[in-house]
């Protein structure tokens, strides 16, 4: 149904650990993907990435640890010009495994505009996975 809403662009699964392969109009995805990348066209940049995650009814579950779970109605927010986005605690949540220099910057970026509630939240799902972090200090603050 997806590749519908974009009929002619490119679309790629993301196989473990890491590769691209196009991905079939009529392919049932295995459960070990998690990660789609489309593009118009072969020379285009990517423009969307479009994560699969679980859930369990009405609750979005984390796949990396079951206990991390939240309503899925709170994993999305809307940009002011109307762009659907993953709430940034959440994505968050998946670089804090293993920061990357990228990583350090997107928290440092999305820190500021975090609201209590997400700081929150990212506090608990952090140490619930992995434990002492470096960033729950700076959430703290």
């Amino acid at each position: 149904m997806a590749q519908q809403a974009l009929s002619g662009w490119q679309w790629w699964a993301a196989d473990p650990p890491g590769s691209l392969r196009p991905w079939a109009s009529d392919e049932a995805l295995p459960p070990e993907v998690h990660d789609i990348w489309c593009r118009p066209g072969p020379d285009d940049p990517w423009r969307i990435q479009i994560m699969i995650d679980e859930s369990l009814g009405r609750e979005w579950v984390s796949r990396r640890d079951p206990r991390v779970r939240r309503p899925i109605s709170t994993l999305g927010m809307v940009s002011a010009d109307g762009v659907p986005f993953l709430a940034p605690d959440v994505q968050l949540y998946h670089k804090a495994r293993a920061p990357r220099p990228k990583d350090e910057e997107d928290f440092g970026a999305a820190l500021p505009v975090l609201t209590d509630r997400q700081r929150r939240w990212l506090v608990e799902a952090i140490s619930t996975t992995y434990g002492p972090h470096p960033w729950i200090e700076r959430l703290q603050a």
